[in-house]
């Protein structure tokens, strides 16, 4: 049997989540982008969703990205949506579609891949602004704000913080914790140290039992840094860019790797040009 779009995107649903509670992946956030992005491709190729999925051809898929590229979008964006299709054709959920005896082709996509630009420094009146912005932070805005400034923590992990990532050692205190995003594929943890004036500053509003961060949070950030002149729905996320920037143009690619999470080509193909590297204890905050 070939079933439509529409009864594939159902199942893949159902089925993440219980591959979700084997493996701990694909993750919800990844589930939703899927789905997200196979509405979108089908609607710019003029595709129904009641349609059978063979219709997911590399050549609607071409209809496509230059729909999208006619809207206005760069290959890039175009690409990242075309790119979601992939989910409902991974290699796990080949056994859970042969169990209901579906028959699915391989997905074939176009070939064209683009590699991201690099990653633009905001001008220094904008990271003035930013930083002027940061000290006057108080309570969870500060402390989600400084996750993210300081130690170029995604929004996702911050809201995952406990006692337990906070780590003493030798009378210093460190962030200790894995990055959701690669957990399941480079496993890689950072270990960061902590500079005194933070842990002074935390420890006097509680800890993070005491401060409240939630997803309402990181939208009024968000807010903030779109007044400011940022742009997207996660304006926040410049703060983790310009701290791994930063980290990264004065203390090198293996340093920005450790505070980031990232792998060292990621690092070294979006940010620019590394100094040396050597360091402590830091506040990003006084290298703007």
């Amino acid at each position: 049997m070939i079933p439509t779009i529409e009864q594939v995107m159902k199942y893949y649903r159902v089925i993440a989540q219980t591959e979700r509670m084997k493996t701990g992946r694909p993750g919800e956030d990844t589930v939703e982008n899927v789905l997200r992005g196979t509405k979108a491709v089908c609607r710019a190729a003029g595709i129904e969703l009641t349609e059978n999925v063979v219709v997911l051809t590399r050549q609607n898929i071409d209809v496509a990205l230059a729909s999208f590229m006619g809207h206005g979008l760069t290959r890039l964006t175009a690409w990242s949506y075309v790119s979601q299709l992939r989910g409902l054709f991974g290699k796990w959920c080949r056994p859970y579609y042969k169990d209901v005896e579906w028959d699915i082709p391989p997905l074939e996509l176009p070939a064209f891949r683009a590699q991201p630009p690099r990653y633009q420094r905001p001008s220094a009146e904008m990271l003035a602004r930013v930083k002027a912005w940061y000290q006057r932070q108080t309570g969870e805005h500060w402390f989600a704000a400084t996750m993210m400034f300081e130690f170029a923590m995604r929004n996702g992990d911050v809201l995952r913080l406990t006692e337990a990532n906070f780590v003493l050692k030798e009378g210093r205190y460190y962030l200790s914790y894995t990055p959701h995003k690669t957990e399941l594929s480079s496993g890689r943890r950072v270990y960061w140290p902590i500079h005194e004036d933070i842990w002074k500053k935390y420890e006097g509003y509680g800890g993070i039992s005491c401060l409240d961060v939630t997803d309402e949070t990181f939208d009024e950030i968000n807010a903030d840094l779109r007044r400011l002149g940022f742009h997207g729905q996660k304006a926040a996320y410049e703060l983790r860019k310009i701290c791994i920037d930063h980290v990264y143009q004065k203390y090198g690619a293996e340093i920005a790797v450790s505070i980031s999470g990232d792998d060292i080509r990621t690092i070294s193909r979006y940010y620019a040009d590394p100094a040396q590297p050597n360091m402590g204890a830091v506040r990003i905050v006084d290298l703007l």
